[in-house]
């Protein structure tokens, strides 16, 4: 079995890296300046933030393969792998990297609302692509955050270090709405193929057998990440993949309870539910009548 090197430090990186640790939490890197990663497996204990510049050597990040191309932002979360392949003849880009440890953000705003950033659960095929003055905005935020690295630590760095990370990512946050927008047809295309998913979904025999379809489910039917498909959902229809899937639910219960020789319960468990009165509560919540009442005024 592989071995899978963990990276629980800034200064277990840095050495790793060839470069000097300026502070025990956090680090920016220029990587033209930094020796390569070695062809190993690593699971990070820390948050990184890749900018890639120039074509460069295969990663592997979870299972998946990807070439970088020029531009390309990618975020990984503590508790994520990835790994360098064997065999490549060059791994040497030129971009930066930010890597910094949970415990830099405890007790800061950012802290609180890390977990809103979901594309740092993105796979790595869902990378985000920047534009040249994209790329100049996020090259300013790297400097910006190595400026203060090499100023004495004091009272004023943790909200100055914490505050500079998290303008970094929400210059994220709106570049990948962009992206979400400029990529409209693929994007189009898999809420066809979400659409057509639950249709064939709930008028096969799987809801009985497998139950209610998740997000997580279909996410990965649709070769997604979940947050990444989650995120597409919203923004192309303003309803989250749950309550896309809740309605599309909705919409088939409602065809099947004009069947009167079904009974409700029998409904119920055609659709998915274990139990009818987690159908009725549903039902009832969203339509603002039970199933039987929605069936006597139709």
């Amino acid at each position: 079995m592989e071995d899978i090197v963990k990276l629980e430090s800034v200064a277990a990186y840095n050495a790793m890296r060839g470069v000097e640790t300026l502070h025990p939490l956090i680090t920016v890197i220029d990587l033209a300046k930094a020796k390569p990663m070695a062809a190993k497996t690593f699971n990070f204990g820390l948050y990184a933030i890749y900018l890639k510049e120039l074509k460069c050597g295969e990663l592997k990040y979870g299972r998946h393969q990807y070439d970088y191309q020029e531009g390309t932002l990618v975020f990984i979360a503590p508790g994520q792998v990835m790994g360098v392949q064997p065999n490549v003849k060059t791994f040497e880009p030129k971009g930066w990297a930010l890597l910094f440890h949970p415990e830099l953000i405890k007790g800061t705003p950012l802290g609180k609302y890390i977990q809103d950033y979901s594309f740092f659960s993105y796979d790595v095929n869902e990378a985000l692509h920047l534009s040249e003055k994209e790329r100049q905005i996020i090259v300013d935020c790297f400097g910006k955050i190595e400026y203060e690295l090499g100023q004495r630590i004091d009272k004023h760095s943790k909200t100055l270090i914490a505050s500079n990370i998290e303008l970094f990512l929400n210059y994220c946050t709106r570049f990948y709405d962009r992206q979400f927008i400029t990529r409209d047809n693929a994007h189009k295309s898999v809420l066809e193929k979400f659409e057509a998913l639950l249709n064939q979904y709930f008028t096969s025999s799987q809801p009985q057998t497998e139950g209610l379809p998740t997000v997580a489910w279909c996410a990965s039917a649709l070769h997604l990440s979940p947050n990444y498909f989650g995120d597409l959902i919203k923004k192309e229809t303003g309803k989250s993949a749950q309550e896309y899937i809740h309605a599309k639910l909705l919409d088939v219960a409602k065809q099947r309870i004009f069947n009167r020789d079904k009974s409700i319960s029998e409904v119920a468990y055609e659709l998915g539910f274990k139990y009818p009165q987690h159908f009725n509560r549903l039902f009832k919540q969203r339509t603002g009548l039970t199933p039987n009442d929605y069936r006597m005024l139709n």
